[in-house]
């Protein structure tokens, strides 16, 4: 059985935009079928804004509902419906991988927050709920290769790992817990 691969990312909004629009699906396309041939690859460029919102949101959570594996391009800044659309790969069980450079919107070396030195920030959101954060594409395509066949033993993330969250923020902070509460 061919393994379906949605991707996610960038789409141009507008039909002028679109004709300065670097297409950065033809690149990911093109690396997937190199490394996997028989993949199917799904995306939500196949549908324009103009059948209205509701059909939108249908079509790409569609692909997102019925894919094996989620690729995510965060090799720029990710926009509203790629966020929305990786939250509910979570709520449907599928691995999401996110490419992810350095030095890139998402991911910066050596980052200080409070004089703590970060060598490695990812953005929170992205990393926890990714599988995998790949730091190129031919890397990310390779560990979907592996999920494909088998070669992955990690779980996959669901919805739950929002909750988990909240519940180790509670548990690490509760004076803030409490505080927040009282106000």
């Amino acid at each position: 059985m061919a393994l379906k691969i949605t991707i996610l990312g960038k789409v141009p909004k507008g039909d002028k935009i679109r004709e300065s629009f670097a297409d950065w699906k033809e690149r990911y396309v093109a690396e997937i079928e190199k490394q996997i041939p028989d993949a199917k690859i799904l995306h939500g460029d196949h549908i324009r804004d103009d059948v209205g919102s509701t059909l939108v949101v249908g079509h790409d959570l569609w692909t997102v509902k019925n894919a094996d594996v989620v690729v995510v391009n965060g090799e720029e800044k990710v926009g509203a419906g790629t966020a929305q659309e990786i939250l509910m790969a979570k709520y449907f069980q599928r691995p999401v991988v996110c490419v992810i450079p350095k030095e890139t919107h998402h991911r910066k070396s050596n980052l200080s927050f409070n004089g703590l030195l970060i060598e490695d920030w990812i953005h929170p959101f992205l990393d926890i709920s990714s599988d995998y954060i790949a730091p190129s594409l031919e890397d990310a395509v390779s560990w979907v290769k592996d999920y494909g066949e088998g070669k992955v033993t990690a779980p996959i993330k669901d919805i739950s790992v929002f909750e988990k969250a909240i519940e180790q923020f509670e548990s690490t902070f509760p004076e803030m817990v409490e505080r927040y509460k009282a106000e």
